[in-house]
């Protein structure tokens, strides 16, 4: 107890005054706060998402347990009622984003935050990947409106805030409407010359960017995080380097997993697919010729209520945080994060450019992937090859993926204790940056 008591003490000397400072921030906060506002709506989505994966898909672990399936033939067909609800919510993300981190940069400098908003949407489009033309119709790719064009709108959203403010603050470019116009068209007008060159500055970059990267602005920085990334194998490197990469993409607001998927899939599906073989073949998980995996370590030990094993942090909260707002959400966000849906806790806490959260959250995948790792490779347990669900709760992962190995159901929950005892100090941490705000 001494150790995580010194632990804390040293946390609170050198991340309490850091956070305190980043978080009264002016463009620090416009981004936090965004993703707080955006939180109703990701809440009420993921627990669409829940029942939708959980109880009305088949192999859906609630589905499963109750054999659902077998009582509802058609209970697949009930998931088209709530599937488009993505479409109005996490899919639209990136829209969302901009819009409130530019107005929140606005509120902060006291200029004229609907249309800064509005602005920074026009500005992301500019931007945004161009119109394909397929018979004779123009489509736009809907890939990066959601979490994956994150990065992007915060970028553009900051930069829009800033030049659309301080030109608006500039006396000599505003146009000043007489009375009689109405008050609606005045304050357009008023703005209209910040607008002008906020689209001015984005049109130029876009026409500079497409000169490197056809596709936009979108397609270079998701290229440029893939790149470093393409030569990876199924080994244990690879898979700590790749739950780096993922975990440190979801605190910058991009959505990792979806960001790095197209290379975990390169990597790991024929392995996953050859270890289910091997599996059917044989009766056993034994032997599978792939034992490291990103679904057999990281999946399996080290994604317990999502991306950053954030089943942890949620417990952690339960033990020691003294905060109404995070005891408050993770009562909200526990039964999503038993079923691995996590965006209620990245975005509602939030993780994202939190500077307390960001270590633990990069940390607890790495540590359990090892512990996960080195039960597999001194065979105390067998290999995951069986395929789960992916909102199947966490430690009942590995259980399931053995093929029901007791010894891995262990290793699981040795695995979350693990996690909620580094999430720990962390969070006693929060309750210091906490106090300190409210004193000041």
């Amino acid at each position: 107890m001494s150790i995580m008591n010194a632990f804390e003490r040293g946390m609170e000397k050198l991340l309490v005054p850091v956070a305190i400072k980043l978080n009264s921030q002016i463009h620090v906060s416009a981004i936090r706060d965004a993703f707080i506002l955006s939180f109703p709506i990701v809440m009420a989505s993921s627990l669409i998402v829940l029942i939708n994966f959980a109880i009305l898909s088949p192999d859906g672990f609630i589905a499963s347990l109750l054999h659902l399936g077998v009582l509802f033939p058609n209970l697949a067909e009930a998931q088209n009622i709530f599937s488009p609800v993505m479409n109005g919510s996490v899919n639209i993300m990136s829209i969302m984003i901009a819009f409130l981190v530019a107005r929140n940069i606005a509120i902060s400098y006291q200029q004229d935050d609907l249309l800064c908003g509005l602005t920074a949407i026009g500005a992301f489009f500019v931007v945004y990947t161009p119109y394909q033309m397929m018979g004779g119709q123009s489509y736009l790719t809907t890939q990066y409106l959601g979490p994956q064009g994150l990065f992007v709108a915060v970028i553009v959203a900051l930069i829009t805030g800033e030049i659309f403010c301080r030109l608006a603050r500039n006396p000599k470019i505003t146009i000043t409407m007489p009375d009689a116009v109405p008050p609606a068209v005045a304050r357009s007008f008023k703005v209209l010359i910040p607008i002008f060159f906020v689209m001015i500055f984005f049109s130029v970059l876009n026409y500079c960017l497409t000169k490197i990267s056809p596709n936009g602005l979108n397609e270079l920085i998701y290229t440029l995080i893939q790149a470093p990334l393409k030569n990876m194998g199924t080994n244990i490197v690879a898979v700590l380097v790749l739950g780096v990469v993922t975990n440190f993409l979801w605190v910058l607001g991009i959505h990792g997993p979806n960001t790095t998927a197209a290379i975990r899939e390169t990597i790991f599906s024929e392995a996953n697919l050859e270890n289910l073989s091997f599996a059917a073949s044989n009766g056993t998980t034994w032997g599978a010729p792939y034992p490291i995996t990103w679904g057999s370590i990281n999946d399996a030990f080290a994604n317990y209520g999502g991306s950053g094993m954030t089943l942890g942090l949620l417990l952690a909260i339960f033990i020691a945080s003294r905060r109404a707002d995070y005891r408050d959400l993770a009562k909200m966000a526990f039964v999503p994060g038993l079923f691995n849906i996590n965006e209620p806790v990245i975005f509602g806490l939030p993780i994202v450019l939190n500077p307390i959260l960001i270590i633990p959250f990069i940390m607890v995948p790495f540590v359990n992937s090892l512990v996960g790792y080195t039960f597999v490779t001194l065979e105390i347990i067998p290999p995951i090859a069986y395929a789960v669900p992916w909102t199947t709760p966490g430690p009942l992962i590995a259980f399931f993926g053995t093929g029901g190995n007791w010894m891995a159901l262990i290793v699981g929950l040795l695995c979350l204790a693990i996690s909620t005892l580094i999430y720990l100090p962390f969070v006693m941490a929060a309750n210091k940056v906490n106090a300190a705000q409210a004193a000041q």
